[in-house]
This record gives structure tokens, sequence and C-alpha cells, in this order.
């Protein structure tokens, strides 16, 4: 827009009393546009306020040499009109930023959103009125705002953070930020440059300005992954794939964990060989694409340390290919944090120019900057002449853009600044508790930057909107989030961030690249298809979490945790329910094995162990199966019998190998897996007296076995700990054998359903109360159902061996384990509960799919090595073989 007509539109508004509108919106980049847009439709009155001379948000400022996107732009583009998808082609596979901020200009010009927009306007101060329910901003121009709506649409990376190193002011060149670059170019033609900071916009940068520059010094603390762009036009088979069906291509983007319409990866890292790893990480390294390889490598990189050290080993080998001179080379390659804790950069020719003879690199690992002078930059080894000084030190990421603005009092003098002292807390990223009508757009706690902020920007503009129209057309004036689902939002926060590698980093993500800033993983990891539905959910359930308040005291308070559950037992329950499979006890006995038998070929196997060896025993009536699985450590080993779940109807020996294998690993003990016999074939106590029989043989041949002779322990999921402990019973009370001790997890301890959890649990998480009944109907007549053998807690449960009982809170058993647990304990057997909350019946056993189960699982190893009187540690398999003095190890301690 030409400067004269900004001006006039400035002077217009700049007259008269406060400015009144419906909505005021901070910002005009891609969300600010996208909102005015929609509340216009809405019916809606509206006004921007943008700081800058024109719209562009951060593609306004950030004008550095070879600043472009990392997404795609047939993904980093706006998808709400399909017209507009029409008349706007990209000429580039990654748009420049001139390209990118021309588009942004198309779309103003294409809506006429600039009539709504007040330039060159900065808001310095926010207060929410109790009296009017409106809030009243004061902005650089003059002209106050009030408005009923206020919405912060300003960016994640839009506060460049200031440079921390003496001296600066006293430097008597030029000095530039990448965040704030002159719009009309920077000459450097000759001139003695100093990079401070490897960032993105370094990384894109320094190519550029080295082929300018006399003599080029880049200064870096610490390195990161860079990934080749290959930019040019976009690949014709992605292309091919929008073109086909360009409604499709964007709901599937818009249902994807990252908003770029990748599949998941099924396979994991120790599935394939390393060939085939080789084979797929060259081919991302040739696609350019940063989901691509983020995602597309195989399931488990984003989630197991080990799985993501493959590739960071990957990426090292490709610096040392590129760059010359092995110190410059080794001071290159990221060795602090696993590949995608930090973003990863695209580059353009990033690590063959520090080949040229006028680059240089310093290592301030190795000598930090002491003080910039009026023409160099000291270190602790040397001095560097510099002309020119270039600070690509990044941003106050995602709560500096919003508190940096201006100060926000929300209800009763609350100071958003305040309440944000020990980090943000929001609902959903969206809200904050005590700030009514205060909105943002990819806020802390939504995906924002760990997804294609495109699509993230709409989702969050389409959802605001929608409910400040649903607002206004219900009667209702304000709206507000409760603290109960605030503080809830913040626990499934930290459940995410439990899932992924991201918490093993310090980067701009947590807030650890701003000194002082309190540190804590500021987006949500739980991927923008889940996000999406747990919006959608929060309105379907009327408002879940919201306070909302009208005239005449009209009110309406739905209070509540939208997520209970852990993020990955909400993903795998999702998907069960979208298969829309029929009820397992609908199948009968033959059909509901063979469906558990199909399922099951489907998830990981586990991962490697010493050896598995199959054999039988001698049962009471017959010869049953078991499955030993070994350490890779040196026996003997002592011995766990186990027995898998399944209802006494379902499962075999190696129906729970996953959890048995992954428990090999952690405890360094050998498990005997038992296959006992089954109802309807086999019903009550046949199961209960197969365990027993079971247990005494182990115990007896252990030395023959490969294990360790002496107690053995037992354990066992779901049935599994319902045998498992009427074991121990038996094993008191027949004279042996002696067991150390005893892991039940999920276990069946009783006949009854009328506990709170068979009936708060009964459907919606797999095990259902329906499918229990089925179960106890082919296994024991209602006579037999009192019998110690089959509901333990009815029997005499003192003088037992130590136990550690895990129970789930989704699952129907819950209730029933706890007591057993409790009436243990209340004879004096040491028993030990873990509680595992947003879990389901069948989180532990499903190793490498449900994450958040390994804490858990590290819990039970710890538990059986202690009953078995060995030391604390817990074996962390493969991550062993690193070296406990490097970085990578503590990092792999902390992630196992």
């Amino acid at each position: 827009m030409p400067d004269a007509m900004v001006a006039a539109r400035e002077s217009k508004a700049a007259s008269g009393t406060a400015q009144q509108v419906d909505v005021a919106v901070v910002g005009a980049g891609f969300a600010g546009l996208y909102l005015l847009h929609r509340l216009r439709k809405s019916g809606l009155t509206a006004v921007a306020l943008e700081e800058a001379g024109d719209v562009g948000g951060t593609w306004y400022w950030n004008r550095y040499p070879g600043a472009r996107c990392d997404i795609q732009t047939i993904d980093y583009s706006y998808t709400f009109d399909p017209e507009l998808d029409n008349a706007w082609t990209w000429s580039e596979k990654y748009a420049t930023q001139p390209e990118i901020l021309r588009y942004l200009g198309f779309v103003a010009d294409r809506y006429d959103l600039r009539r709504d927009i007040r330039f060159k306007t900065k808001v310095t101060e926010a207060k929410w009125d109790e009296a009017t329910e409106r809030w009243q901003l004061t902005t650089s121009s003059g002209t106050p705002v009030s408005c009923r709506h206020y919405i912060m649409a300003t960016g994640c990376l839009s506060a460049p953070k200031p440079p921390e190193i003496d001296g600066v002011k006293d430097f008597e060149g030029k000095v530039y930020f990448t965040g704030r670059w002159p719009h009309d170019g920077v000459d450097l033609a000759g001139k003695r440059v100093a990079v401070i900071g490897t960032g993105s916009s370094a990384i894109q940068s320094i190519p550029l300005i080295a082929e300018q520059a006399a003599h080029l010094t880049v200064f870096q603390r610490t390195p990161n992954f860079a990934l080749p762009a290959h930019n040019g036009p976009s690949p014709s088979d992605r292309m091919d794939i929008f073109q086909s069906d360009r409604a499709a291509y964007r709901e599937q983007a818009r249902q994807s964990m990252t908003g770029v319409p990748y599949p998941q990866q099924t396979v994991v890292s120790w599935q394939l060989s390393d060939a085939e790893r080789r084979e797929r990480f060259e081919r991302a390294w040739a696609a350019g694409d940063l989901v691509h390889i983020l995602t597309q490598l195989w399931a488990d990189q984003g989630v197991d340390f080990n799985g993501n050290a493959l590739i960071g080993e990957l990426i090292r080998e490709k610096i040392g290919a590129a760059v010359k001179d092995p110190e410059t080379a080794a001071a290159l390659m990221p060795h602090d944090h696993p590949f995608g804790a930090k973003r990863p950069c695209l580059d353009t020719n990033y690590y063959a120019t520090y080949n040229r003879p006028n680059v240089t690199l310093v290592n301030l690992r190795q000598e930090p900057i002491k003080a910039i002078t009026a023409n160099s930059i000291t270190t602790a080894r040397r001095s560097v002449d510099v002309d020119v000084i270039v600070f690509a030190t990044g941003f106050d990421a995602m709560t500096g853009a919003i508190r940096a603005v201006h100060p926000i009092t929300g209800r009763g003098g609350k100071s958003l600044t305040d309440v944000w002292a020990q980090g943000p807390q929001t609902y959903l990223g969206v809200t904050v508790e005590g700030f009514p009508n205060f909105f943002m757009i990819t806020g802390p706690g939504s995906p924002s930057v760990l997804s294609n902020m495109a699509v993230s920007i709409e989702q969050h503009v389409d959802w605001v909107v929608d409910r400040i129209a649903a607002l206004r057309d219900a009667g209702f004036t304000t709206i507000e989030p409760t603290e109960t689902a605030q503080a809830g939002w913040g626990r499934h926060m930290t459940d995410c961030s439990m899932v992924t590698l991201h918490r093993l980093a310090n980067t701009w993500y947590t807030g650890a690249n701003v000194p002082g800033k309190v540190q804590g993983l500021m987006p949500y990891t739980g991927g923008v298809g889940p996000y999406r539905s747990i919006c959608d959910e929060i309105t379907a359930r009327g408002m879940l979490g919201f306070r909302l308040t009208g005239p005449n005291g009209a009110a309406q308070c739905n209070d509540g945790e939208v997520v209970r559950l852990q993020p990955d037992v909400r993903l795998v329950l999702n998907l069960l329910t979208s298969l829309n499979l029929p009820p397992i006890e609908s199948m009968g006995a033959l059909g509901a094995r063979a469906f558990v038998n199909e399922f099951n070929k489907g998830r990981p196997a586990g991962r490697p162990i010493g050896d598995i060896v199959d054999g039988t025993l001698p049962g009471t009536d017959g010869p049953l199966p078991y499955r030993i699985y070994k350490p890779a450590t040196p026996g003997p080993h002592p011995v766990v019998v186990y027995f898998h779940g399944g209802g006494w109807v379902l499962g075999d020996e190696q129906s729970d190998e996953p959890l048995c294998r992954d428990l090999v690993r952690r405890t360094g003990m050998m498990f005997v897996s038992v296959g006992y016999r089954h109802a309807p074939e086999h019903r009550f106590p046949t199961a209960a007296e197969d365990g027993y029989a079971a247990t005494r043989w182990i115990a007896e041949h252990a030395t023959e076995l490969g294990g360790k002779p002496g107690p053995v322990l037992v354990a066992g999921w779901s049935a599994g700990g319902n045998i498992a402990a009427v074991t121990c019973q038996l094993a008191r009370d027949r004279g042996g054998p002696e067991i150390a001790g005893q892991l039940l997890v999920c276990p069946v301890t009783d006949c009854t359903f009328d506990r709170p959890s068979y009936n708060d649990n009964a459907t919606g998480y797999f095990l259902t109360r329906s499918l229990m009944y089925w179960f106890w109907d082919l296994y024991c007549s209602p006579a037999d159902r009192t019998d110690p053998r089959v509901s333990p807690l009815r029997g005499n449960v003192a003088g037992l061996p130590p136990a550690l009982v895990v129970t789930c809170e989704f699952d129907p058993l819950r209730d029933e384990g706890i007591a057993y647990a409790e009436a243990m304990a209340a004879t004096g057997v040491p028993v030990e509960q873990l509680r595992a909350r947003g879990h389901f019946h069948s989180s532990f056993a499903m190793v490498d799919v449900v994450i958040t189960g390994v804490a858990g699982r590290v819990q039970m190893a710890e538990a059986l090595r202690r009953f078995a009187g060995l030391p604390p540690e817990v074996g962390r398999g493969d991550e062993d073989s690193h070296d406990h003095a490097s970085p990578g190890h503590r990092i792999a301690a902390a992630a196992s």
C-alpha cells in the first residue's frame, strides 16, 4: 500500500473517541489477515492493529539474505478458499521472503482487508473493564480501541532476542539483526563480517553473506542439524498428488500429525537392517523435505533415543563428507540433542560454505566471546577485526511475542506477565483463565511451531471465530476457561512432552535461549489432527472447561478436563474405535482367538534380546508349552515365571512377547512365559492349577533351563495377573516353591462387578464390562467364583511374597487391583502400588505403541530386581552400549 494511503488512514483513526468494535486483532500476518476475513464473514466488526507499515507479520520484518520458509509452499499456504488456491501459483518449492510477502499482499487485496487494518500502530496497554465487559486498548497512534473480544495474532517468532554480550554499544561498525533486516538491503561487499549464531536465519544467510564479504567469521555456540533444501520447482510427484484432488490433500493435512499430509510410519528402527535404514535416509536426504525426514524414516525416530540416534550419526557422516577441515567439521556436528528435538534447518550450501578461504568458524564452546570492542570481537583465544556484526540470535519465542507487545490486565487486575511468571498457563494455547474474551492464535500450549503454521493458524482462527459467533448468538457476553480445565491442559501438555524427545534439548521451544526465562516445553507435542479433535470435542461437550456469562446473571459452566487419557492411549483408542470392530465377545472363543492372533501380527515384536527358547513342561493333565526369554548378558539369571493375559480364554505363551522382551531388557532377568490351558475347553480351576504346576516345575528345573537356582518370581498381566496372585497363595499353602516376589499388572482379583471402576469404565476402553462378563461365564460358574483360586481377594492374603500391583485409571479392573494391594498391605505383606494415571487396561502390554508406559515398566523392572535381591540399576537395553561418559548416554538415561 502507498505510504500516503497508510498515513491518511492513520490520521483518520487518530481523531475522535475510542474506536468501538466487536473484535480487536493484534497483527496482520498470516493469522491476522485470516482473522479479519473470518470475522467479517461472521458479521463481526473488527480492526487489526499492526506495528509494521504493511501486512506480512514475520515476513514483513525478516528480510535477511536467503530468508525462506522451511515447509513446502504448496503446504505453507491458505486453504480456506479453493479459488485462492487456484489464483496463486508458487514459483519455487520453498518460496523466498519477497514472494511470501507478495502472497500476503495479494491475499489482503483480494479480500479487501487493508481497510480494517491500522498500520504503524502499537498497542501500549490493554485492560479488561469489568463494568462494560470490554477490553480497553491504548495505542501508540493516540486513538484508543474498545472491543468485546481481544485476539493476539502476534506470531510465535516475532520478538527478537537482544544480544547478551558486553560491549555491543561500544562497537563502531554496523550492527544488524536477521529478525529486523533493513528493507532496502545491506551491501556487505569487501566487508569483514561477523555472524553470531547458527540457527535457522544464520544457516540460510551465511552462504550468501560469504559470497559478498571479504571475510566472514561465524561465531557458533551450539551446532544445529541442517539438511539440504534442494530448492527448485515444486516436486512433480507431490504436485501430481496435490492437483489430482486438492480438497482431499488439504483435509489429509488437517488431520495429520504435522499439518503436512504424510502417512504415519509403522516400521520401527530395529526392524530394519543397516542397509534398509541407510536407503531410507538417503531417499529423505535427497528429497530435501524437513517434514519427510522428521517423520518418514521409521516410527520411533521421534520417541526413542536409540532410533533417533541412528539419524544423528548419518547426518554427522554427511557433515564430515561436506566439510574438508576435520576440526571445523567436528565443531559443526551436533551431539547435545536428539535430531528434531530442536528445529532442524534447511540449507543451501551451508556446510560447503566452510570450505571457502574467506570463512572462519569460531567454536564458542571452546573460546567464548569475552567482549565486543569498537572494531573487533574478542574471545578467550583471539581477537577478530570486523566491520559488520550480524546477530542471528533468535527470538523470545511464543510468550515473548505476546508479553512484549504491551501490559495485559485481566479480571481483578491480574497481570498476564505475573500469571505467566513461572511459565505460560493456558487452555488449548488459545485462552487463559482470568482473562475473559481474550484469545491467542497458535499460542503456547498449541501445536504452533511444531506444525505447519498455515494449517494450525486456520484451525485456530476458525475455532475462535466460531466460538465468538456462537457466544453472540446464544446471548452470552463473556467466555473464559476454568481453573480446572486449564490445570488439566497443563497436565496433558506434560504427558505429551514425555512421549517425544523434545524435553531433552535446550532450545527456544523450552525458552532455554532467553536468560532468566522459566523453562518448559511450550508447544503442544500431541499433533495437529489430535489437537483438532480435542477442540471439536470441547465444542461437542457443551464448551467443556469454559464459563460463559451474559446479561441479568445468565451463566453456563461445564467444568472439567477434556483429556484425561495419556496422549498415546487416546490415539490407540481412537484408532480402535475407527476400525469399528465387532465386540470380541460376539466372535465366539475360536473367532476371538483368531482375531487376537491376527491383531498381534501388526504390532512391534519387541526389541532384540539374548535368546528365545521354546519347550514344554509337564502339567497336571499333559504337557504345557513355554517360551523362555533370555537376556543378552551372561547367565545364569534370576527366573521370572510369567502368565499372559486374555481372560483365561485368549492368548498363549507368545502373545505377551513385547512385554516379556521389554522386561527382560530392563531387568536382566530370564522370563519363562507359560501357555496354560484355556476356557471354555478347560474351565476353572484348570488355569489356576496349570499356573501353580508350571511354577513348581520351573523352580525345580531352573538350572537346566539356564536360570539361577533358588527362589523364582512370578508375574502376570490381566488374567495372567490373576494366575500369578493365585500361584503365590497356593505355593504358600502347599509348601512351595519359594517365590521371592510378585508383579501383578492389572490383575483380576475378585468376581464382584459393582465397584466404581466397573461402572466408570464399562465401555470405551477396549476391555469392557460385557467382555469381562463373557470371560467369567466361559471360565467359571457362579457357584465357584468365590473360590480363592479364581478370586484371590477372597482368600488368605497374609504371608505372601512382596508385591508390586499395577492398576490403570481407565480399567474396569482398577478397583479390585487396588483392593488386593491394600488387603495384602493390611496383613503386613510389603506392597507397592503403581496407579497409572491416564492409562487403560492394555497400556503396559502395548510396548513401543504406548510410549507413556515406559516409566511404569521401568518401575516394574526395578521392583523385580529388588525382589530378587539385585542392585537397583535397571538395564537400558541398547543404551548400555554407549560410552557412559558421553553426553549421548546421559540423554539416553533420561529418555529411557
